[in-house]
């Protein structure tokens, strides 16, 4: 969407119109006036761009966890690979989705490590959101499930419940006899989602993408 006369709000989780418009000074129905693809006063996608009319600059990314459909958002979220920011992990994971594993390890994005094979990719990439997030440092970062379930787990992180998880909250588990490790990407719909480096591609390889958590799941939360 593009702002004409007016500066845009990249929407987030827990954001409503009218929450929007006492605080940019503005009324429900001139944001709708002035973004023509809102329909409903009541339905807006977090990840989605608002034009603010009356503001001018980009307004950026604010919001709560755990409330609204769409993207991922919470505290100190986070704009663009370019400048990946925040404590929410799997918000600044949310800004790699599509993207391969096997080339995301070899630029300079995120701390991740190259030497890993491009088919086990999910505990580098977790590790480094987590270490971008600034959730871990460099010593508890690891490419290996296990370790860094045990690392994260020595520094603190608790088992939490799916009703009490919180964006960015790590999930572990067991798929096909082998380690996974995805992260807890808030609710749409009621439903849980989740964001990691899965074994999507045709030949095997990992690509961020949604999903990955199914079966028995354990969802570790960092001291708080």
């Amino acid at each position: 969407m593009t702002a004409v006369g007016g500066a845009t709000h990249n929407i987030a989780w827990g954001d409503t119109l009218s929450g929007l418009a006492a605080r940019y000074g503005t009324s429900v129905d001139a944001l709708m006036a002035a973004n023509s693809k809102i329909s409903n006063p009541d339905l807006i996608y977090a990840g989605d761009s608002l034009v603010i009319p009356g503001q001018t600059g980009n307004q950026g990314t604010t919001g709560t966890p755990g409330a609204g459909p769409g993207g991922v958002s919470g505290p100190d979220t986070v704009s663009g690979p370019g400048n990946v920011t925040g404590n929410n992990a799997a918000a600044i994971a949310e800004q790699f989705i599509g993207r391969n594993a096997g080339e995301l390890k070899h630029s300079d994005e995120l701390p991740m490590e190259s030497w890993v094979p491009n088919n086990v990719n999910c505990a580098n990439f977790v590790s480094a959101c987590l270490q971008k997030a600034g959730l871990i440092d460099a010593s508890q970062a690891s490419a290996s499930v296990d370790q860094l379930a045990s690392n994260l787990k020595s520094d603190g992180w608790q088992t939490v419940s799916l009703q009490n998880a919180q964006p960015g909250d790590v999930v572990l588990m067991q798929r096909d006899g082998q380690s996974h490790v995805v992260l807890f990407a808030g609710f749409e719909n009621g439903q849980p989602k989740f964001i990691g480096s899965n074994n999507v591609n045709a030949d095997g390889s990992q690509r961020i993408s949604w999903g990955g958590a199914s079966g028995n799941y354990e969802i570790i939360t960092p001291p708080r």
